[in-house]
């Protein structure tokens, strides 16, 4: 009765510390062990299932992520992201060029605050008769210098997680 008991001590130590490749020893005569064993393999095997095809959903999300980040650096126009509270998670180049900001000063800051002009817009396309879009034209002053921007804001849906918005603006004061 000992034996089997240490053993499923020592598996479960071992899986503690992250090796889920360890299996017990499923032997006939132990009875409600046995079934134990049984059920303690499934549990690692299933375990390390899930993990598995985390590390690759989280995976595709880093290259997907990265081909975004390419392709928005090559844009001239200023991009941001926001999530469905209106907190920046992404920012191109070309927005932080254009507010004359970095990229730490705008991540995970509320466009409400770095921006508030863009966030009137960006509530107005909440509004159903929008389908999900708005644009303006926003005065700003960048350094000292007044700037007139396009401003155009979609919001896109994030899934279970409600909607978010994508912000794409320019300079028109140059064209």
């Amino acid at each position: 009765l000992v034996a089997p008991i240490r053993r499923l001590i020592r598996a479960a130590q071992q899986v503690a510390r992250g090796n889920l490749a360890v299996e017990l020893p499923v032997r006939r005569g132990e009875g409600d062990l046995r079934r134990l064993s049984i059920n303690f393999n499934h549990m690692t095997k299933q375990i390390e299932r899930q993990q598995s095809a985390l590390r690759t959903a989280n995976t595709q999300l880093t290259e997907r992520r990265r081909f975004m980040e390419a392709v928005l650096s090559g844009v001239s126009a200023g991009v941001l992201g926001l999530d469905r509270f209106g907190s920046i998670t992404l920012a191109n180049r070309s927005a932080e060029k254009l507010l004359a900001r970095d990229a730490a000063s705008l991540s995970g800051r509320a466009l409400s605050d770095v921006v508030p002009e863009f966030w009137d817009i960006a509530r107005a396309s909440s509004g159903d008769d929008l389908k999900g879009r708005a644009q303006d034209q926003v005065t700003l002053a960048i350094n000292g210098e007044e700037r007139v921007f396009a401003v155009r804001v979609t919001r896109e849906s994030q899934g279970e997680e409600g909607y978010g918005y994508v912000v794409t603006f320019y300079d028109v004061t140059e064209l």
